[in-house]
C-alpha cells in the first residue's frame, strides 16, 4: 500500500479537463491525534479534508481554504483546513449518543461554508446547503451553483486513510459532451481498493491509458497546526485581566486546549501576572524609555 501523503494534478489538455488526486495517510492520522472519532464521523471529516486539498488546487491563494459544516443533527460541526503550502488540520464535534451513520441523518438542515483567507485580500465565502448523500455530492452542487463548471469528486475515508479524485471542465475550451462523459465513464470504473492502494501514475494509466494525459509532479501534504503560546496569550489578553483573574481564583490556573492538535496550554498565576504586566508596560513605557 502506498504510504506517502500527496496531492497531484493531471490534465487532459486536448479536452480542457483538469484532474487532481489526493491521498492522506500519516497526515490524516496526525489530524485525528488522540481523538477517537466514531467511524461515520471519521469518514466525513477525512473526506472533507481531502476535498479542501483538492479545492486548494483549483485557485491561486496565499493563506488557507476552510470547509466548515454546521448541522442540527448528531454531527454538529466539521472543520477542515488546507493552506497554500498543502498543510492540513481538522476537527469534528458530535453528539455523545451518536447512533446513526446515514449521511442525511447525521447532517440534517446542514450548511456547508467554504472560506478562502487570502493574504492581502478580503476573505471570500461561499455557502451551500448540505444535500445529496455525501460530501462529494454537496460540493458538486456548490460548483454548479457558484462557478457553473461541471465538476465531479470521488472521496473515500476511514480512520486509516483518506483519499480522493477530482475532475473539472476548464472554461473556454473546445470539447464535446461526449468527451466529458467518456472521461467520467472511465473514472467510474475506479474501485475503492485502486483509489487507496495504486501508485498515482499506475492508477491514471489504468483509467486513462488511451487518453492524452499530462501528469504534474506530486506535492507532499503534511499535518500542521498553527497554534502556539503567543497566539493563546493574545486571546487571553482580549478577554481582559478581570475575567482571567476570576478563572485563576476558581481554577488555580488557566488552561486552553487546542481541538486541532490536542495541545494543552497552561498559565499559572506567575504566567498571567507577567503577561498582563508586559502588556501594561508596553502601553505605558517608563519615562527613561522615551
Amino acid at each position: 500500500m502506498a504510504s506517502s501523503d500527496f496531492f497531484q494534478r493531471f490534465y487532459f489538455e486536448s479536452l480542457g479537463i483538469r484532474g487532481e488526486i489526493v491521498r492522506l495517510n500519516e497526515s490524516w492520522k496526525q489530524t485525528q491525534g488522540l481523538t477517537r472519532y466514531p467511524a461515520q464521523v471519521a469518514a466525513i471529516l477525512g473526506e472533507s479534508l481531502c476535498a479542501t486539498v483538492l479545492l486548494s488546487g483549483t485557485i491561486k491563494f496565499e493563506g488557507s481554504l476552510i470547509l466548515q459544516i454546521q448541522s442540527a443533527g448528531p454531527l454538529k460541526t466539521i472543520v477542515a483546513q488546507t493552506t497554500h503550502q498543502r498543510t492540513i488540520r481538522g476537527l469534528a464535534h458530535w453528539a455523545p449518543d451518536l447512533a446513526v451513520d446515514d449521511f442525511q441523518h447525521l447532517l440534517p438542515d446542514g450548511r456547508l461554508v467554504i472560506t478562502i483567507q487570502n493574504q492581502n485580500h478580503e476573505p471570500y465565502q461561499g455557502i451551500v446547503a448540505v444535500e445529496g448523500n455525501s460530501i462529494a455530492e454537496t460540493l458538486e452542487s456548490y460548483f454548479q451553483q457558484s462557478e457553473q463548471l461541471p465538476t465531479r469528486l470521488w472521496l473515500d475515508a476511514d480512520t486509516d486513510m483518506a483519499t480522493g479524485i477530482f475532475l473539472q471542465i476548464l472554461p473556454d475550451k473546445n470539447r464535446t459532451a461526449d468527451d466529458w462523459n467518456r472521461i467520467l465513464h472511465l473514472t467510474e470504473t475506479l474501485t475503492r481498493e485502486e483509489l487507496r492502494e495504486l501508485p498515482s501514475e499506475q492508477l491514471l494509466y489504468r483509467l486513462y491509458n488511451e487518453e492524452d494525459v499530462r501528469i504534474i509532479e506530486p506535492e507532499p501534504v503534511l499535518f500542521r497546526c498553527n497554534c502556539n503560546r503567543e497566539r493563546i496569550e493574545t486571546v487571553l489578553l482580549t478577554l481582559g485581566a478581570a475575567e482571567i483573574e476570576d478563572i485563576l481564583s476558581r481554577e488555580g490556573a488557566v488552561e486552553v486546549h487546542c481541538d486541532f492538535c490536542n495541545r494543552l496550554y497552561r498559565f499559572d498565576q506567575v504566567d498571567i501576572g507577567a503577561l498582563f504586566n508586559d502588556k501594561t508596560t508596553s502601553r505605558h513605557p517608563h519615562p527613561s524609555q522615551h
